[in-house]
């Protein structure tokens, strides 16, 4: 089972009950537990599991190389790109390795076979582990513009034997597209604040669009008003948790802790979240 957990705003705890939700099945013991952290661009999973790292390994793409030998200087391969990645006026052709994402259309539409191409880095994937829970998390290399390829590659070494857990990045652009879709069920983590509930409208509009199932966890649960929860029932979304606004659980996290972590009265919340997003995945609540 696949279990993306995404938030329509950053700062919503989405990675604290990420990890939390990870770590609480492991200690149980009855199945393997993987987390994974798309959130490639800053990446946070670590500061609160710890993992040892086993292996590193580069991702990268591919992008055009024009041989200017056999090159005509058509201007084909500008015209058919859509990312403006290669420019063709007179006789310059230039690349621009950055823009590029690495379709191939630019070699494919080349009349005199003048394009190849070779793989840029464009980030990493490390894995190992943290206690029971086998972790990936992706690194985009600073200043790349493209965050797919590294989710792709990290949502690659899915476990299909284990209970995995994405935990997504924040907003709703296209890596959190990336990183929910093929999920069997969204976890949407929202505050219920004016801020809270209108990133969360959007989430759940994303949810629908790809066909992925989604319930809410309202985090500082008792900060603001009750406009989620009504949102909630109105559009029969289940909120299947809430986790109070408390100093305690602010002190955990500062200090990189899980709620679970720190407060192991959690861990049995977090199992039956499982167990309520088990049931909800298997019917759908979003249609």
């Amino acid at each position: 089972m696949i279990i993306s957990v995404a938030s329509g705003k950053g700062g919503t705890g989405k990675t604290l009950v990420a990890t939390s939700l990870a770590l609480s099945l492991s200690l149980e013991g009855q199945m393997p537990v993987q987390l994974l952290d798309c959130d490639v661009e800053e990446p946070n999973a670590h500061i609160l599991l710890h993992p040892e790292i086993d292996s590193t390994r580069p991702v990268t793409v591919p992008v055009p190389v024009v041989d200017k030998e056999k090159c005509t200087y058509c201007g084909l391969c500008s015209d058919v790109c859509a990312y403006n990645a290669i420019a063709a006026a007179g006789r310059i052709v230039l690349v621009f390795p950055e823009l590029c994402h690495g379709c191939g259309a630019c070699s494919y539409v080349c009349p005199e076979g003048a394009i190849g191409e070779v793989e840029r880095q464009v980030g990493v994937v490390e894995s190992g582990h943290a206690g029971g829970v086998s972790f990936v998390a992706g690194r985009l290399n600073v200043g790349e513009a493209m965050a797919g390829p590294v989710i792709r590659a990290v949502k690659g070494l899915a476990d299909p034997a284990a209970t995995v857990i994405l935990d997504a990045p924040p907003g709703t652009s296209c890596p959190v597209v990336e990183t929910v879709r093929s999920s069997d069920f969204c976890l949407l983590v929202t505050e219920p604040t004016p801020f809270g509930l209108s990133d969360l409208m959007i989430a759940v509009e994303v949810a629908r669009e790809i066909n992925v199932p989604c319930g809410v966890v309202i985090n500082r649960d008792g900060l603001g008003d009750d406009s989620v929860e009504r949102y909630c029932a109105q559009e029969a979304i289940p909120v299947l948790m809430r986790i109070p606004f408390d100093r305690r659980i602010a002190g955990a996290y500062c200090r990189g802790e899980t709620l679970t972590a720190a407060m192991p009265s959690w861990q049995e919340a977090f199992r039956d979240l499982f167990d309520r997003v088990r049931g909800f995945a298997t019917v759908g609540s979003v249609s």
